[in-house]
């Protein structure tokens, strides 16, 4: 596939006024004060190299859109780079991004083609606008720790998705998340502090709590898991340690005063207070931490 017939394909996707068509090096976006966030994913790292290119352009514009969401943002639209390599899959990955596109009511900017060589590296710029904007370091001593959704099912479908067999559900949160743009809006106004949750509960928590110079007590019992999680995984403490550790969840994690009731469906799973340091425990009392928070890029991972 072409650079002109992939740029010919993205033409016909929901574009931005400030797109120009696509026909311009150059977009013009006129819409006050924006909240602006990149992710990159590489095939290898962030995906695996036989997930559907359709899931990869889904995950590719949802993991940007939660970021945004974490902000309170309304979407204002999306720039690409992508790398051309085989026609087949950057089809199927144009068919992927024009449902997502889609989906999320997100419009297309603009961005950049390259030829590909070695590893997919995709990488995309999320523009949001009208946003409360809270950031991750207003948590207060006293505040309720809060998360959105279920924990740990993106987890178990990446061991899914390798070993290729079970539950769907579960394959499908780890390759098709789903951004929290509704809870975000809510939330946003009234929130001291919220993120997403991208690298797995225990080392966002653990980010927030350094960030707002507070620590943390998370219970591991609180944490919600689905279904779907409990029935292939477990519901021990073992199980619930695997879910916090492992990342990938995208649901929002946001701190509020503890007489304060969310405006969405939530589940409450910790306390901030005086200090530093990031702190479990479950009904047989504390938890040691484990090796691993969650996940970090290093050399070599």
């Amino acid at each position: 596939m072409t650079e002109a017939e992939f740029i010919a394909a993205l033409r016909r996707m929901p574009l931005h006024p400030g797109a120009r068509g696509l026909v311009d090096d150059s977009a013009v976006i006129d819409a006050g004060p924006l909240v602006v966030t990149t992710d990159t994913l590489v095939e290898g790292v962030h995906f695996l190299p036989d997930d559907p290119p359709a899931d990869v352009a889904w995950k590719l514009v949802a993991t940007n859109l939660s970021d945004l969401a974490a902000k309170g943002a309304l979407v204002e639209g999306v720039l690409l780079n992508y790398p051309l390599g085989n026609s087949v899959w950057d089809r199927a990955f144009l068919d992927g991004l024009a449902t997502v596109l889609t989906r999320f009511d997100t419009r297309l900017i603009g961005g950049d083609t390259v030829s590909k060589r070695g590893p997919r590296t995709l990488t995309l710029t999320a523009f949001g606008r009208d946003a409360p904007a809270p950031a991750r370091d207003g948590a207060k001593a006293g505040d309720a720790l809060w998360v959105t959704g279920t924990i740990g099912d993106a987890g178990l479908g990446l061991a899914i998705a390798q070993a290729g067999h079970g539950p769907v559900a579960l394959r499908d949160a780890y390759r098709r998340p789903y951004p929290r743009l509704t809870e975000g809006r809510a939330l946003g106004p009234v929130v001291h502090a919220m993120m997403d949750v991208s690298d797995g509960l225990l080392i966002d928590a653990d980010r927030m709590a350094r960030a707002s110079g507070l620590s943390v007590l998370i219970d591991l019992d609180a944490v919600p898991l689905s279904v779907e999680a409990r029935t292939f995984g477990g519901g021990d403490r073992a199980a619930r340690l695997t879910a916090v550790t492992a990342g990938d969840d995208y649901q929002l994690l946001f701190a509020l005063p503890p007489e304060q009731t969310p405006p969405v469906a939530a589940t409450r799973i910790g306390l901030f207070a005086p200090g530093e340091g990031l702190s479990l425990a479950d009904a047989d009392g504390p938890v040691p931490l484990p090796a691993t928070l969650g996940f970090e890029h290093a050399p070599g991972r």
